[in-house]
């Protein structure tokens, strides 16, 4: 017999399976010695009043075993002879759009920029080290994108986008704990994402496709408003349909498009900091509990939002017990992230804190005016032209190479540069700098509304144990690359996909993937259309 209960109960009950077993057989009147197996269907916390809860919903077996699996499979057959698909990215939108082909009998030909999973993490740790950026393998570009060494997070609010399960499931078929299909706000950990996607890449390969690393799109090859395929900085040249799947911080791509009149649009985005807290501070805040968040409950998240003369300021991308990383993609640049690993164990928490921008923003466009910034680029560019200011700016401010600009959050409110900084997880290092000085005031002067707000609601939050780390600007796209609803293709050009975060259309990792897969299958109908 199978029977599924919702319960609300405390931390250390949750904690182990025996103890669960034993609160479900007390209080839903069972025989303890007749369950065989509890499985965790969904989980969540309920900090919002002093007493923290755990949510959940459980699957009890009784007098029964549950099947092996705890997740659904999904086939992947032999595709090497069948028609081939150019899918340019092997972020997450490029991965699943590889997957999903194979799952409909075509060939996927990823073409990757960067280096495979495991060759990044060398580049990685020299700009820690060395303060060396390689502009083609960094935090942003090659094998896995921009996710696979910030977080992992795989926790998104797009559930009308589409099988947010799927994209789970598959996941874990790759190597991810099964933890992700129960948690409200699953996460795999930078830890543990590289090797779930070298397992991913040796699906696609042993399946037939193709992964081609260290090759650069540099032009799309198009005759009459029809895609023919691409070329590339190693000479060679793949013919097919394309799922452009680059990522945010392909500012090259955004740049051809422009000048080679293939439609695109500005698209709002987010710019601010990072602030990192002691995670043990957070804990104590959000668990309201002095001793913190004690054996039972994970680091504590937060989430915060506001409107400030008319924009949104908000928290983006909590990264609890996490790290602070350099993600410059690209000379005369910093610019930073978060990440956490599996166990989310480390001494600080950290979030970035951004303030909305709009698409042709005029408050961008004064700004730019008054610090004499010209650029004779297409206007639809403007938001990205700014990116690229604010992270010289960081970069000159933080001393020209990967050390960042920092200042503590009461001292920035109250517009006060202080010398001294408290430890921080970031490894290349801080200076004390006054971003409330050289930010754009229409940033700045909001990010300190914000916090003051977020400091009344949350005692203890506004802190100069917390310091704010300059900048954050890799929040989404800041373009978006026009297409069709119904087929996903680009308004104008035949067989051009655009794809996942760095087309406009997603905001995180499951978001892409499912975006991938939407692209895989929009390919599909246009190659058996034509065929």
């Amino acid at each position: 017999m199978i029977q599924e209960y919702q319960l609300r109960i405390l931390p250390e009950q949750a904690a182990s399976e025996q103890v669960l077993n034993q609160y479900i057989a007390r209080e839903k009147g069972l025989n303890l010695d007749k369950i065989t197996a509890t499985r965790i269907l969904k989980r969540s916390i309920d900090a919002r009043q002093r007493t923290v809860l755990v949510n959940l919903s459980v699957r009890v077996y009784i007098n029964e075993m549950p099947a092996d699996d705890e997740y659904v499979h999904t086939s992947y057959n032999n595709v090497e002879e069948k028609p081939q698909v150019i899918v340019v990215g092997a972020g997450p939108g490029g991965l699943f759009a590889a997957l999903r082909l194979i799952e409909l009998g075509l060939k996927p030909i990823i073409v990757e920029r960067g280096k495979c999973v495991r060759e990044r993490k060398t580049d990685i740790a020299l700009i820690s080290r060395e303060h060396i950026v390689n502009p083609e393998s960094n935090y942003s570009f090659g094998e896995g994108g921009a996710g696979a060494f910030s977080d992992g997070k795989l926790y998104t609010r797009s559930k009308k986008r589409g099988n947010v399960d799927k994209i789970l499931n598959v996941f874990c078929q790759h190597g991810a704990s099964t933890s992700i299909l129960a948690d409200a706000h699953p996460h795999i950990g930078t830890d543990k994402l590289p090797k779930v996607i070298e397992n991913m890449r040796n699906t696609i390969l042993s399946c037939g496709g193709e992964m081609h690393f260290n090759t650069r799109m540099v032009a799309l090859i198009i005759k009459e408003n029809k895609l023919q395929g691409i070329e590339t900085n190693t000479g060679e040249t793949f013919l097919g349909p394309v799922i452009l799947a680059t990522g945010h911080s392909a500012r090259d791509v955004y740049r051809w498009l422009a000048e080679n009149n293939v439609a695109i649009e500005a698209k709002g985005l987010a710019v601010g900091i990072r602030l990192e807290h002691p995670s043990e501070l957070i804990d104590k805040i959000q668990y309201h509990n002095q001793e913190g968040r004690g054996k039972y409950l994970p680091a504590a998240e937060y989430n915060f939002v506001t409107q400030v003369d008319g924009r949104g300021v908000y928290s983006f991308c909590m990264c609890p017990g996490g790290f602070i990383v350099p993600a410059a993609s690209g000379p005369e640049q910093v610019v930073v992230n978060g990440m956490s690993p599996f166990n989310r164990g480390s001494k600080w928490s950290n979030s970035g804190m951004v303030v909305e921008i709009q698409p042709n923003d005029p408050e961008v466009d004064k700004w730019m005016t008054s610090n004499g910034i010209t650029d004779n680029r297409p206007s639809v560019l403007k938001s990205m032209r700014f990116q690229e200011e604010l992270e010289r700016q960081s970069w000159l401010q933080g001393g020209m190479c990967q050390t960042a600009p920092a200042q503590r959050m009461v001292d920035f409110t109250n517009r006060k540069l202080g010398s001294e900084l408290p430890k921080s997880s970031y490894g290349p290092g801080l200076v004390a700098s006054p971003l409330h000085f050289w930010l754009p005031d229409f940033i700045s002067k909001r990010l300190s509304q914000g916090f003051i707000q977020f400091g009344r609601t949350s005692r203890g939050f506004l802190t100069n144990e917390a310091v704010m780390i300059g900048v954050e600007t890799r929040t989404s796209s800041p373009v978006r690359i026009v297409r069709d609803k119904e087929t996903l293709q680009h308004t104008v050009i035949h067989g051009l996909f655009p794809c996942g975060e760095g087309a406009g259309y997603a905001g995180g990792i499951v978001s892409a993937g499912i975006d991938g897969e939407h692209c895989a299958e929009a390919v599909a109908a246009l190659i058996n259309k034509n065929s």
